[in-house]
């Protein structure tokens, strides 16, 4: 796809200030790396990197990594719909299992946030007092023997394959900290849509006791309207337990509340709320990383690309020998 500029536009102050952007989707993620940090004029920005290939950026000559603190969460959707996944103190100890700390530097290279339960961090709508779960292994297998976990019940943990790294490294917490058994199951690509589809529906019992999921917030204006929302709300689609009485009623009052200081207080209320009944195992915040070419200015945004601010200096390819 190409986009051409309007030089017409009557917002002079945001430019234009690229002549063309050209969107290309004919290389895959592993070749326009390549393209953007061994070579030039090419590929100028590539989305997505993984923080297993951000050091290779760094130490390109000819690209930079640029990082944004996205809205982005990754967590474990606790299936509530029965026992012992019922009871918030066998999910609460599945919080105490987890390290966040060592989780964010062995599984994301240090290039994620830890995360206290929905809300961004750095999101207006995280309770400033709110600290993610400690890494309590006796404390989790307290809770787990008060609530009565079966001594020979396996938990049945799932991840899709982008997350598969973070699905691992959980069900080695899960049992070294809890000293209970873990089955993994990865979900096929080909299978997807269709897991996805019976999670939505919720007309068939889901087959998971927990299910490693990543999901973001286009809008960045109200987490809740679309983290919270989509996983524990009635109409949620990834919601997979019992309605919360006290969270529909702080949702009906986010739609219509209109002072910005009392809907932030409003999104610290159901934060605390999904944290204090343990709704999901809280994990992190992935940044966003970006390989951008060393003579592109670029401006990363936390919910979506764009590239209105984004200009090249005169070192750039296209302007090398005036052009």
């Amino acid at each position: 796809m190409v986009l051409e500029a309007n030089p017409d536009h009557w917002n002079k102050e945001r430019g234009p200030r690229l002549e063309k952007v050209v969107f290309r989707n004919d290389v895959g993620p592993a070749e326009a790396l390549g393209l953007v940090c061994d070579a030039e004029g090419e590929v100028d920005i590539v989305t997505e990197v993984s923080p297993a290939d951000a050091g290779r950026v760094r130490d390109s000559d000819h690209a930079n990594l640029v990082t944004i603190d996205a809205m982005r969460v990754v967590s474990g959707l606790i299936n509530r719909n029965s026992a012992p996944l019922d009871d918030v103190r066998v999910r609460k100890a599945l919080n105490l299992a987890v390290d966040r700390d060592r989780l964010v530097r062995e599984v994301f290279f240090g290039y994620a946030h830890p995360v206290a339960a929905m809300a961004p961090p750095y999101s207006w709508e995280s309770p400033d007092d709110l600290e993610p779960y400690p890494h309590d292994p006796e404390e989790g297998k307290r809770l787990l023997a008060e609530a009565g976990w079966p001594p020979d019940r396996a938990l049945r943990l799932a991840t899709t394959g982008d997350v598969e790294a973070v699905a691992r490294y959980l069900a080695e917490s899960f049992g070294e900290s809890l000293g209970i058994g873990v089955d993994l199951v990865t979900i096929p690509d080909e299978n997807l849509v269709a897991a996805q589809r019976a999670l939505v529906e919720k007309k068939l019992p889901v087959p998971f006791d927990v299910l490693v999921h990543a999901w973001f917030d286009l809008a960045a204006g109200y987490p809740p309207a679309v983290i919270h929302r989509e996983y524990f709300h009635s109409g949620g689609a990834f919601r997979a337990g019992p309605v919360l009485p006290e969270f529909e009623d702080l949702m009906g009052r986010s739609v219509v509340e209109t002072d910005p200081e009392k809907l932030g207080d409003l999104g610290k209320e159901l934060d605390r709320l999904v944290y204090d009944e343990a709704l999901n195992v809280f994990l992190c915040c992935p940044q966003a990383l970006v390989a951008v070419n060393k003579h592109v200015d670029f401006t990363g945004h936390a919910a979506t690309l764009e590239l209105a601010e984004t200009e090249v200096d005169e070192g750039h390819w296209s302007r090398r020998g005036g052009g």
